[in-house]
């Protein structure tokens, strides 16, 4: 039994990973219209009538092409820890799509409730424990984050498209499983920019298995109590799972993986913002980290949340390290 949110936006969405029917031929003309609009920005930045910001340290972009549900930030908290084990010191900024700051830029640690900071924001301060600045100016935030901070390189969690920003290393993460749908722009489809795209990234990177490229699983780490933090011991009780996710598919199976048996799915969608009301009382209940941030003040005993992290393949690592050395990042 699966109870779910967002009628008419959740119907769409599932039509972009359907064969091409009605609702996207009904969308194609404003797909048409999103086209000519992101062309004519990205010309005028060819041209030189817009002009990029560059920061003064080097800045990654780990961005995708599509919306929602790419498995983006496990890899951001991955790149994190990895230039910080190389002595780095890291600063991460997020648009933080879903927060309400009272002014922006504004810096979001663990302690930022989740309704202000957003909720990947928060994890990622939560996970990495690098300094988080969130708003819609990248050139404003990495000035303040660059005014508060000793910074060696900046990760812009998202922002492909954001070409207001200079980059020096741009990471294109794909959903291995789900591709890029029917390949049209939205909302026809669920691209922000056709295919073509990938050609000029520095690296494409497969969030699931994908033979023969540099890719990475989400290797599920432990079980944790919502409220305490506490790890959860094995074996695991059966128990609802609660996802707000763009892809809850892969958390359903992340579950089973993690022997934990599911007995129903509520499905809400990405960046749902939680009520108490929305977790069910009387049962054992399990939701992602990212939705366990914005749970924590509410939620009861019996409340976890599953830790995933990025495991890259052996192609991704060795990839990865000589982009950052050709780069000058390392």
């Amino acid at each position: 039994m699966s109870n779910t949110q967002g009628g008419f936006a959740k119907r769409l969405e599932a039509s972009w990973f359907e064969p091409f029917g009605l609702l996207s031929a009904v969308m194609l003309p404003l797909s048409g219209i999103f086209w000519l609009l992101s062309a004519f920005n990205r010309l005028l930045f060819r041209v030189g009538i817009k002009k990029a910001y560059h920061s003064p340290v080097p800045v990654i972009v780990i961005g995708n092409i599509s919306v929602g549900g790419n498995g983006k930030t496990p890899m951001v908290i991955y790149l994190a820890d990895l230039l910080k084990t190389e002595g780095k010191r890291v600063g991460i900024i997020s648009r933080g799509y879903g927060s309400q700051p009272p002014s922006t830029p504004f810096s979001v640690n663990t302690d930022t409730p989740t309704n202000v900071g957003g909720d990947e924001p928060v994890l990622l301060a939560k996970r990495t424990g690098c300094p988080v600045v969130i708003g819609g100016d990248r050139k404003a935030s990495i000035e303040y984050l660059m005014s508060e901070h000793q910074i060696d390189i900046i990760l812009s969690d998202d922002g492909l498209q954001h070409y207001a920003l200079g980059r020096d290393i741009e990471l294109c993460i794909v959903d291995a499983k789900r591709g890029h749908g029917n390949g049209l722009l939205i909302p026809a489809g669920p691209l922000r920019e056709g295919t073509w795209r990938l050609n000029s990234v520095d690296l494409i990177v497969y969030n699931g298995e994908q033979a023969n490229e540099c890719a990475y699983q989400l290797e599920a780490t432990g079980l944790f109590q919502v409220a305490n933090e506490q790890i959860l011991a094995p074996p695991f009780k059966a128990g609802v799972a609660l996802s707000a996710i763009g892809n809850p598919q892969r958390f359903y199976d992340s579950l089973l993986a993690h022997q934990v048996l599911v007995t129903k799915t509520y499905h809400f969608r990405d960046h749902h913002k939680f009520v108490p009301e929305d977790i069910p009382s009387a049962e054992v209940v399990y939701m992602t980290e990212k939705d366990a941030v914005k749970c924590s003040a509410f939620a009861h005993e019996q409340c976890y949340y599953l830790r995933v992290d990025a495991k890259p393949n052996e192609q991704l690592e060795q990839q990865l390290t000589k982009l950052l050395k050709d780069k000058g990042v390392l």
